[in-house]
Formats: structure tokens, sequence, C-alpha cells
């Protein structure tokens, strides 16, 4: 099993991308728990908030290291986002987040391009950051040594694009094994 992490900026199609891959390739995915989170909150969210997210995020991942059928499974999201998070709005980033991401848990990062337009909501905080953050974390992708595709273009030809670059990673992995 192949297990990809979706990540990039405040709406850049994130949760379509894994769903729809999810689809296409007959494999689970793992929607955001941040935003289900964040959105039930009373009060703006805080480090203590952060540090749930990332348990639980962590939690997410451990339910699938071990055998399962599908060739891949999709998350919405990962620890590196959560990180730049603490990073950004606190300074500081616990050390269970880092050690979890040093366990090397994805086998290939999809790096959502912020080149689709900006649909605010409620939960989200900084439009006008987005190529601020993509930069950000492409550095953390590169940091830990993981493969990444960059992925950009609108509606159905972002998806076919994502299909034909996961497509050829994993004709190259396999032939080079």
């Amino acid at each position: 099993m192949y297990k990809i992490a979706v990540v990039g900026p405040e709406s850049t199609g994130k949760s379509v991308l894994a769903s729809e891959l999810a689809a296409h390739y007959g494999s689970p995915w793992v929607p955001e728990y941040a935003r289900t989170y964040v959105e039930q909150l009373s009060e703006p969210y805080n480090f203590d908030d952060i540090c749930h997210i990332a348990h639980k995020q962590i939690e997410q991942e451990i339910a699938f290291e071990g055998n399962n059928p599908a060739p891949f499974v999709f998350f919405d999201t990962d620890l590196i986002i959560t990180k730049v998070w603490f990073s950004y709005c606190y300074q500081q980033v616990p050390a269970f987040v880092e050690d979890r991401l040093q366990t090397g848990f994805f086998d290939l990062y999809l790096l959502c391009e912020p080149d689709l337009p900006w649909e605010p909501d409620p939960v989200r905080e900084h439009g006008h950051d987005r190529g601020f953050f993509f930069d950000w974390y492409k550095t953390e992708i590169e940091k830990l040594g993981k493969p990444y595709l960059r992925i950009s273009g609108t509606g159905k030809d972002r998806i076919r694009q994502a299909i034909k670059k996961i497509d050829y990673f994993i004709s190259n992995t396999q032939t080079g094994r």
C-alpha cells in the first residue's frame, strides 16, 4: 500500500483531490480532521487544540500502518501542515510532532499549487499568504527527503494530472525495486 499525503496551502483543492483520487484508485481516504475540529470550537483555537489535532493525525496514520488490501490510502493533509502551524502561530513545535514526522510514514506527497481561486470560509485564515505557505511546505517535505509531486491546474485537468503523475511515480518506483 502506498501512503500518499495531499498537502498545500488553504483553498488549493486538497479535499476534492484526495477524495477523487481515492475513488479513481478504489482506495480509502482520510479527511482533514483539523477542519472538523476547529469548526466545532466555540472560541479561537489554541496551542492545546493544535496538539489534539496532531495526536488525532498520528492516530489516523497508525490505523494504516498494518496490512491493508487497498493499493493506496490518501490523506487530506499531514503533520507537516500541523508543524508549520505550530511554528507560525506559536513559534514552537512539540517534540512528538517532529518525532512522528521522522518515521517517514508517507511514501509520496502531492503538493498542491496555490493556483485555484481563493474561497474564503470561517476556518481559512491566510488567503494572501498562500505562496509563502506553499514554499514552507515544500521545504519541510524536502527536509524529510521524501518524494513529492507538484499538482496544478483546474477542474478535471488537476485530477488527470495527479493521476498521470502518480501512475508514473509508481511505475518508476516498482521498476526500481
